[in-house]
């Protein structure tokens, strides 16, 4: 893997490319597709649990000054039985504060009427899906839901430790003939514990790829633990251009769960890390 050194130097030729690019793409339209196609951003957001030791209104102060705008609201910070004067409190206070909540989850669901509060839950909020772990049996009648909802469900793996869903392909081998808007949330550092390289399984599943959730991992091993982005073993590079080969239209989540007391620096070292990496 580079070095911290080496990535920055790239980044620095990276950006006089960028600035001379203009007389070469204004000559050769073809050019300029390929550069704008190669240098494709992806929206950053914020799994949830990030901010698990945090009230909302914290959590959208260390967003803002982040710079982050895209929030998958966890419960916690919105328990699933909320009524609706809480609900629209929420959305209001969110949307107050610019932040797109794109998505909710992880919401587990253990049985039927756990998928239907899931359900009513993400249309009462106004997203168009839900990150979420149905119980295996629960699947089909989860895609019922998707259907008279019309919202995507974006199933979460959770690693080599995970009697359900342990890696991407567990939960595409599942879906992959039900309806479309069944799919994953591909968790990277869960992926990369399993055993799996994330840019490949990119690839491989993401015709379903609707969400990711960003981390890095001291190891490709079951008990790895999580680090701040760039400092592990993930290979972020190669994950950013899978994704730009298979023109990923969703949203890259930071879930940053080290010192998740005082997670600040660390978040931003991981954002600023990622953008990096989309910006060379």
């Amino acid at each position: 893997m580079s070095t911290r050194r080496s990535f920055i130097n790239r980044l620095s030729l990276g950006s006089a490319v960028a600035l001379s690019a203009p007389s070469l793409t204004m000559a050769h339209p073809s050019i300029n597709q390929k550069v704008a196609a190669a240098a494709q951003i992806f929206p950053i957001g914020f799994a949830g649990y990030s901010f698990l030791k945090f009230d909302l209104d914290q959590s959208i102060k260390m967003m803002q000054r982040l710079g982050v705008n895209y929030l998958s609201l966890k419960d916690f910070h919105l328990p699933l039985n909320s009524n609706a004067t809480a609900i629209d409190a929420v959305k209001n206070k969110l949307q107050e504060a610019g932040i797109n909540l794109y998505t909710v989850g992880v919401v587990y669901m253990r049985t039927k009427e756990a998928v239907d509060q899931a359900f009513g839950y993400a249309q009462s909020l106004g997203v168009k899906m839900i990150v979420g772990v149905p119980n295996e049996e629960l699947l089909t009648y989860a895609e019922g839901k998707v259907k008279e909802y019309d919202i995507k469900l974006a199933i979460h793996n959770h690693g080599p430790e995970d009697k359900l869903y342990p890696s991407p392909k567990s939960i595409y081998d599942l879906i992959k003939k039900m309806d479309s808007r069944m799919g994953l949330c591909i968790d990277i550092g869960h992926t990369f514990r399993a055993g799996v390289l994330p840019e490949q399984a990119v690839v491989e599943y993401g015709s379903r790829l609707f969400d990711l959730h960003i981390k890095d991992e001291t190891a490709m091993e079951k008990d790895a633990k999580v680090i701040e982005v760039g400092r592990g073993k993930i290979n972020f590079s190669a994950l950013v251009t899978s994704l730009r080969k298979i023109r990923y239209a969703g949203v890259c989540s930071i879930e940053y769960e080290k010192d998740m007391t005082d997670p600040i620096v660390g978040m931003a070292e991981s954002v600023g890390y990622f953008k990096g990496v989309m910006s060379k």
